[in-house]
């Protein structure tokens, strides 16, 4: 179940965007919502169906996945990479953050986004040692 996206309400003013990932109805999010000229992307990891990592031990693949899952959000909101304001990238290792950082430079060197960069002690699965959130603005 990818994709999918539904109105919130009666108003296209606020819209839901899901990739069927397997946390957002359990928990109650969706992996993006759009309210009217933004976009607020939810932290982001390469988790498959199972919640484990796709790419595990492999900090520079997550980053890669979970750009990919936040760039097709993007684009099903009506937005584009170029539209990111703001980058959050939250890591469980130090020895990833250059890994990390680079692949953020590679997405975004010309965008250029607002950004932080933070170790955490864990993320919901431990297989998963990277998550990303953003948020898009247009105009």
């Amino acid at each position: 179940m990818s994709g999918g996206s539904g109105a919130s309400g009666g108003s296209e003013a606020r819209r839901r965007i899901s990739s069927g990932g397997p946390w957002e109805a359990r928990y109650g999010y969706s992996r993006a919502i759009v309210a009217g000229d933004t976009c607020h992307v939810s932290g982001t990891t390469d988790a498959g169906p199972d919640g484990h990592s796709l790419h595990p031990n492999d900090a520079a693949g997550q980053a890669r996945a979970a750009l990919a899952i936040i760039e097709r959000a993007l684009v099903e909101a009506g937005f584009a990479r170029s539209d990111v304001v703001r980058t959050r990238m939250y890591l469980t290792n130090l020895a990833d953050v250059a890994a990390v950082g680079e692949i953020h430079g590679e997405w975004f060197r010309d965008v250029r986004p607002a950004s932080a960069l933070v170790v955490v002690a864990a993320l919901i699965d431990p297989t998963i040692l990277v998550e990303i959130e953003v948020d898009a603005c247009r105009g």
